[in-house]
Formats: C-alpha cells, sequence, structure tokens
C-alpha cells in the first residue's frame, strides 16, 4: 500500500501558524516512506482585511504575504527536482473561500500554475470559524444560530465546488471543529440536505475528498465524519489520505490509524491521483 498525501507540507518557513523549513518537512516525507505528496500551502490574502489574526499581529500585510507565497512556489518547484528520485512532489495550494476570494484564486492560478488546487472554506460570514474558539462563536452570533451556520458553511462550499472545481476537497467538514455536538447538527435536515448536496456535486464532478487526519488532533475523528465518509464512499467518491502536516513532528501522524479506519470499511486504499492542470 502506498503512502501519500493529498493536503500535506505546511511549513514554517510559508505558514505563519506552521512550524519547521519546508525541506525539513520534504525529507521527513521520504524518511516515512512516502511515495507522493501534494504540498498544499495555503493561498495568501488578496488583501489585508483577509489576514489571519495572527499575521495581522505580527505586522504582515497582504503584499508581503503575497510575495512570500511566490518565494513558496519557487522554492516548491526546486525541491521537486531535487528530490524527484525519491519522492514525488506536487507543487498545490489551498484555496480560501470568502468574499471576491474567487477572482484571487483565478489570479494566482495564472500567475502560479500549480499542479493541483485544495479546495477549502475557513470562513463563514467574513468571520474565520477554525482559528480559535471565540471566533467560531462570533461566526455563529452572527449566523444566528450553529444550524444557520452549518447551512451558511456548506452552502458556501458549494458555491466553492461549482466555481473552481478543485481536485481535492479539503477537510469537508471542518465547520464542526468547535461544535462538540456537531453528531447532532449533522442530522438536521436543513444541514443534511446540504451535505449530501455537496457529496453529490464532488461526486459528479469526480473530484477527490480529503481524508484529513489532523481531525483526529483537533476533534473526535479524521475530516469527514464517520457519517459523512461512509455515505461519500456510498457514491464511490474517491477518498485519499491528507495529513495535513504542519510540521516535521506531525509528517504522517495518525496515518495508520486513519487507514485501518477505511480498511475496517471496506476501503481498498488504491489512492487515486489528483487529476493534474494542463498548463501551455
Amino acid at each position: 500500500m502506498q503512502r501519500v498525501s493529498v493536503h500535506g507540507g505546511h511549513s514554517g518557513q510559508f505558514c505563519h501558524h506552521a512550524k519547521d523549513s519546508l525541506e525539513a518537512i520534504v525529507r521527513k516525507y521520504v524518511q516515512a516512506g512516502f511515495q507522493w505528496v501534494g504540498i498544499t500551502e495555503h493561498m495568501p490574502p488578496s488583501s489585508d482585511a483577509w489576514r489571519y489574526p495572527d499575521e495581522a499581529q505580527s505586522g504582515l500585510s497582504a503584499t508581503s504575504l503575497q510575495g512570500q507565497f511566490a518565494d513558496y512556489f519557487a522554492e516548491v518547484r526546486r525541491l521537486q527536482a531535487e528530490y524527484a528520485d525519491r519522492l514525488q512532489l506536487y507543487c498545490c495550494f489551498e484555496t480560501e473561500t470568502y468574499a471576491g476570494s474567487e477572482l484571487h484564486v483565478r489570479e494566482l492560478l495564472e500567475a502560479t500554475r500549480p499542479d493541483y488546487i485544495v479546495g477549502s472554506v475557513h470562513h463563514v460570514g467574513g468571520i474565520g470559524i477554525d482559528y480559535s474558539l471565540d471566533l467560531y462563536h462570533q461566526a455563529t452570533a452572527k449566523a444566528g444560530s450553529v444550524e444557520q451556520l452549518y447551512c451558511d458553511y456548506f452552502d458556501s462550499q458549494f458555491a466553492m465546488l461549482m466555481t473552481l472545481k478543485p481536485a481535492v476537497v479539503g477537510h469537508f467538514d471542518l465547520i464542526r471543529i468547535f461544535d462538540p455536538g456537531y453528531l447532532d447538527t449533522l442530522q438536521l435536515d436543513s444541514v443534511k440536505t446540504r451535505v449530501h448536496r455537496n457529496l453529490d456535486a464532488v461526486a459528479d464532478l469526480g473530484l477527490i475528498l480529503d481524508f484529513n487526519m489532523r481531525g483526529f488532533d483537533k476533534t473526535a475523528e479524521q475530516y469527514p465524519s464517520l457519517p459523512i465518509l461512509k455515505a461519500a464512499m456510498a457514491r464511490a467518491i474517491a477518498i485519499v489520505p491528507g495529513d495535513d502536516s504542519h510540521s516535521v513532528s506531525s509528517v504522517g501522524r495518525n496515518y495508520d490509524r486513519g487507514v485501518a479506519l477505511l480498511q475496517e470499511l471496506g476501503h481498498d486504499c488504491q489512492w487515486q491521483l489528483p487529476t493534474l492542470y494542463q498548463w501551455d
């Protein structure tokens, strides 16, 4: 069985909330026996208003973060060549989804020409939902209820799927990160309808669902949650591990645990490669 990560490689070199150099993380993937890895750094903010709090507090501007992103692509391309005989690296990025982000993503696609992208949602109503419990509560208050927060999240995700058609869908149900009652919330009719609509879109578009094992560190289980995972498998959606590593120490963390769960569910663990962009 191949060891792979469809969503990995955040590094302290290019991500303020991660640790270690990107090359150190790549070396760890080699040591851990990975065959291929998508390096999927977060895209930079389109303006200062969309910086994460830690970036703003450190005085990083959108302009400086955009320059850092260009450096990131240069470094991944260098590492692709240097480690080609030991590891297949894909040079990618993870999207953000907020007002005006689609245009920014398309500009980044043209400027950087990645191998593929991971389509993710980290904001609802313009507020980051996975950065802190306080911001999650703010987003919930703005939405009016936890139920509406989930509905808004999955509506935003659906719009992203239909417009960007990313090769990989990142941590499908990240919205549950600070909801201790998420299993009940996911069963609400309004939420469940949207979950199944989005899974149908993933299936129809032939996208890969990120089996995100960082979820084990953040909640009781991986992303997506078991009921959603089973619904995805019933639709024959491609499910591929993503360690979502943010440091050398998190490379491949929870991998065996995640694969064991997939095997228990009857997955053959033959990992589908993402559809790569064909640039001229």
